[in-house]
Order: structure tokens, then sequence, then C-alpha cells
């Protein structure tokens, strides 16, 4: 049953392949910053409604959300959410294929022009197959993952799961280093927290001649630097991980001039939520005692972002042996957590689920062709193993993972 379901999925994508290529060119052309995505919106209903989705009332300003469903539900069937994001970067694309960015300091640089096509691409699938679905399929296109506080939190605050209980939730991410036509998955934490800090140093003034009659900021902030250091290598427990990253400095125009003021600002990445509270109060103590024992004032702000990605382990598990049904065991990779940060983590919080890797790379990758690069060029065959395998994944957790 599975083997004779996987050829007639492979061959729906193999049909609709080139129709999936224009759509992802069409948004790739046409990129939108994150709550800006007005087009792709129109795009995705447009598409959806052709197919004869009837796309369910707008939940935040743009994205989408639907509802395909299944011929052979009833009261209590499993109801499986695939999750897309649509948003673009802030930056010019350096690309010279036909297809490059209309749109001034804009790009789909990190691979949601993607992943949009290929959720749509399993909505044409599901939609030709609704009648033989045991269950509810649940589209979601996400916007403004790219920015803080994203689009996964709003859309479930604004009750996307209390209305649509899923059963599972599944997600894929662009990675140009799996080659196309192949994933890879990893259980439990898979995506870090990553948090914003911003430290404001507050000293006295005075001519770099006369030190002695100042209270140097500058000083206070290399001190601060050096003893953020020890956060991960003294106070993290060693198997775990974590990065502690002070990455821009700014204070001072003079050479003969100590600055009243100095600014910092980083990151902080964590796999678990204790460790994430433990270096946010040791981040605390740190620059609060450093400042002080140095002369000088210090302030502190930290903005949370995106919670740890963890995925299901037995999620994970039952989506490793699906994808092997359709792709083949030798095209489904294990991988290792990551320090990047994903919304998507939210949906995982709210309900069990996976969230995987998609290749898009090739054998003869180039290096600085990666995931925010303005030179990304993802290979498009990913296209089709991403469409088809979200369709067939959906189908198969509809079942229950029957055979």
């Amino acid at each position: 049953m599975t083997r004779e379901l996987s050829s007639r999925i492979r061959e729906q994508a193999e049909a609709i392949f080139s129709e999936v290529v224009g759509l992802r060119r069409d948004i790739h052309a046409h990129p939108e910053l994150s709550y800006e995505e007005r087009r792709t919106t129109a795009l995705i209903r447009d598409y959806l409604v052709d197919l004869g989705i009837t796309p369910e009332p707008a939940m935040l300003e743009t994205g989408v959300v639907a509802l395909i469903r299944g011929g052979k539900s009833v009261p209590g069937s499993r109801l499986v959410a695939l999750r897309a994001d649509i948003d673009a970067l802030p930056l010019n694309e350096e690309n010279g294929h036909g297809f490059c960015s209309q749109e001034p300091g804009k790009m789909h640089a990190c691979g949601h022009d993607m992943h949009a096509a290929m959720l749509l691409g399993a909505a044409n699938i599901l939609s030709s197959l609704s009648d033989e679905l045991e269950g509810d399929v649940l589209l979601i296109f996400q916007p403004a993952e790219e920015k803080a506080p994203g689009g996964a939190k709003p859309l479930l605050d604004a009750g996307l799961f209390d209305r649509f209980k899923p059963s599972v939730v599944i997600g894929q991410h662009c990675f140009s280093t799996v080659e196309a036509g192949k994933v890879a998955l990893c259980k439990g934490g898979f995506m870090a927290a990553a948090d914003e800090f911003y430290i404001t140093v507050n000293g006295q003034g005075g001519h770099a001649s006369a030190p002695h009659r100042a209270a140097d900021p500058v000083l206070a902030a290399a001190h601060i630097i050096t003893a953020v250091q020890h956060l991960v290598s003294r106070v993290v427990p060693p198997g775990e991980s974590a990065v502690v990253s002070i990455s821009s400095i700014h204070g001072g125009n003079a050479p003969n001039v100590i600055p009243r003021q100095v600014t910092m600002s980083g990151t902080m990445r964590s796999m678990n939520e204790q460790v994430r509270s433990l270096l946010h109060e040791k981040l605390r103590t740190t620059v609060t005692h450093v400042a002080e024992g140095l002369g000088v004032e210090a302030s502190l702000e930290i903005m949370n972002g995106y919670p740890v990605l963890y995925n299901d382990p037995v999620v994970t598990d039952q989506a490793s042996a699906i994808c092997s049904e359709y792709l083949g065991e030798e095209n489904v990779l294990a991988c290792d957590p990551i320090m990047t940060a994903e919304d998507f983590a939210y949906f995982l919080q709210a309900c069990p689920g996976t969230f995987w890797q998609i290749g898009t790379g090739t054998k003869d990758q180039q290096k600085e062709n990666t995931l925010h690069s303005p030179v990304f060029n993802p290979d498009e065959k990913a296209l089709l193993a991403g469409s088809g395998l979200l369709a067939y994944t959906a189908i198969r957790f509809l079942a229950g993972g029957k055979g």
C-alpha cells in the first residue's frame, strides 16, 4: 500500500513540477519583508482557490491558513498541520539567473520562496486525493519568520491551534549543506533559543592624556567583553551547547578623548531553557559587577527571541521512517543540533511535531552558496522532493503511520 501510494504521489509531483518551479520563481522575483507579504499572500490565496481550497478568514494581516477536508474524515480523525514561512530578507541579490529579485534591498535568501512553493505543490497533490484522506490537513503559510516576535506566536495567540487542533505539525527548511533529494532529521533539541542583548556603559569622559581624571567606559567595555567569555566555558555545563557573542561595540570619535559612553550588542544561543535562564542571570551579574569594579555604570537589556526548537522524538522517528518510504533510506540522514533559531519552535511547544532539513545543495556546492547569502541559489530539484514528501507525510500521519 505504501509503495503504491508513494509511486502515485511521485508521479503527481513530477506532473506539477514545472508549475511549482514557476510559483517559486514568481515569489522569488517579488520578495516581501516580514509583515509586508501582501502580494505573496494574494498569490497563495488565488492558487488555493483555483484548487478548490477555500482559505480561512485572515488571522493576521498577511499569511494564509486553509483546511483540506478529507473525504474519509470522521469525528475524532487526525488533523495534520503543514507549515511554510513566506517572508524575505533585507539584502540585495547578487545572482545572475533570470528571476532575480525585482525589489532592491530585498531577497529570498533563506529559501522561504522554496518553502511556500513546496507547500503549494503539496496542496495541489492533497486536493486531488482529498476523497481518500482519512483526516484533514491544515495548511499554514506563515508570515514574518525572519523578524521577532515572528509570525508563529501571533498566529497561536490569535487562536490557530484552539480552533484547529492538530495531532501533529510538520515543517521543513532548505539547507544547502544537504544534497537535493535528501532530508536530514534530528530528534530532541534541534535549533537554539536565540536572545539579543544590549549593554550600555556610562562613565566620565575626559582627556585621553589624563585617564585618572575620567571613568573610562572603553576600558570597562573591554573587561566586560573578556569577562563574558567565561560564561560558556565556566558557567554552562560542559555537556550543553551554548554561545555568547558580543558582535558590535561603539564608543568615542577622537583619539585623544575618553568618551562618556560605550554601547555593545550581542547574541546568546542555548539548547535548553534551564541553560537559557542561567545565561541571562549570569550575564546580568557579570556586567554589573565588572562595571562597578571599574567605577562606571552599566545597564543590560535582554530581548528574548525564539525558544529552543524541540523535535518530538516519537514523531521524528515516525517521520524518518515515512521519509524513507518516500525518498529511500539512503536519502534520509541524521543531523546534529545547530545554533540557528526558528519560530517554528512555538508550534512545537503547542503540538507534537518535527522540523527537518530539506536538501537544496549540489555535489559541487559553492562555499558562498549558503543561507542568508546574496548568492544563495538552491537547487530547484528540491521542489520536486519537498512537494511530494509533504503530501506523502501528511497522508501517512493521517493514517496513523499504518502500512
